[in-house]
């Protein structure tokens, strides 16, 4: 299963069924690979991905990361893998942070020790939320983190990634697998849902339900936005490039918006 008749590559995707991974998945296929995906669907939807079904190149497994049997044989099939995979929203960060830290750390440990033995390349997808509260903005990769304590639910998210990133440069600096981290800021764009408290599709859902849009603070937040469509060009990107190993990359925009100027966009596009 690790080429096509063309001569194509077989790419593996953890969380395909989310939003990123669903583009992600699209684009794969587009370039001529043969996707696999991996989704619990306990935040991936089957929407999201149920126009790839009719694809011979593209094959879907509910099933979870943290199982070594599982990735053992998913891994062994494929040429590269994409770890999308990770437990967020703010909600389940603060209700159920043994999950959060469960899903992302053992997960993404399961992930790499496949790989590893079977020498695949592995991208892993990371997030700003590594850099906490920081202020230092434009981050760089190599900026320090400042974060809350620890009797704060809300930063196991974000140390639990920076575990995954530690333990994806471990495996590369140590064992020599090939290993690219990619931190993600906002990214917008079609399957996104604003059940995680991701703002635009929050906004769009209540412009269009004709409620009042909801803006905390005083709405001079600023935040930047990606379109989704570049983002996963990005992606694929480093997926194709050898300088890109053993490194790590932000992915986002640089075009900043406030939060009320936001709101009153969506609201001049919901007509």
């Amino acid at each position: 299963m690790a080429s096509n008749t063309n001569g194509g590559r077989t790419a593996l995707i953890t969380g395909g069924a989310g939003f990123i991974g669903s583009h992600l998945a699209e684009s794969l296929l587009d370039k001529g690979y043969r996707v696999t995906i991996i989704d619990n669907l306990s935040t991936g939807r089957i929407e999201n991905i149920a126009h790839l079904t009719e694809n011979p190149s593209f094959h879907f497994a509910v099933d979870d990361i943290t199982s070594d049997v599982v990735m053992d044989r998913l891994v062994s099939e494929c040429d590269v893998i994409f770890h999308m995979a990770a437990a967020v929203g703010v909600q389940l960060i603060v209700n159920d942070p043994v999950h959060v830290i469960e899903t992302n750390v053992l997960g993404t440990h399961a992930v790499l020790k496949a790989a590893n033995r079977y020498r695949k390349k592995v991208l892993i997808a990371s997030t700003s939320e590594i850099y906490g509260k920081s202020e230092n903005v434009p981050f760089g990769e190599d900026d320090d983190r400042l974060l809350g304590p620890t009797t704060k639910a809300r930063w196991s998210y974000s140390t639990s990634k920076a575990v995954d990133e530690f333990l994806g440069l471990a495996y590369h600096q140590q064992l020599g697998l090939p290993i690219v981290i990619f931190r993600l800021f906002n990214t917008v764009g079609p399957r996104q849902t604003g059940q995680y408290g991701m703002v635009v599709p929050r906004f769009a859902q209540q412009a269009i339900d004709g409620d009042p849009i909801t803006v905390y603070g005083d709405g001079k937040q600023t935040r930047c936005f990606c379109d989704v469509r570049d983002t996963v060009r990005a992606i694929v990107a480093l997926s194709e490039s050898q300088d890109a190993i053993g490194r790590v990359f932000n992915i986002g925009s640089t075009e900043e918006i406030s939060i009320t100027d936001l709101a009153k966009l969506v609201l001049g596009q919901a007509g």
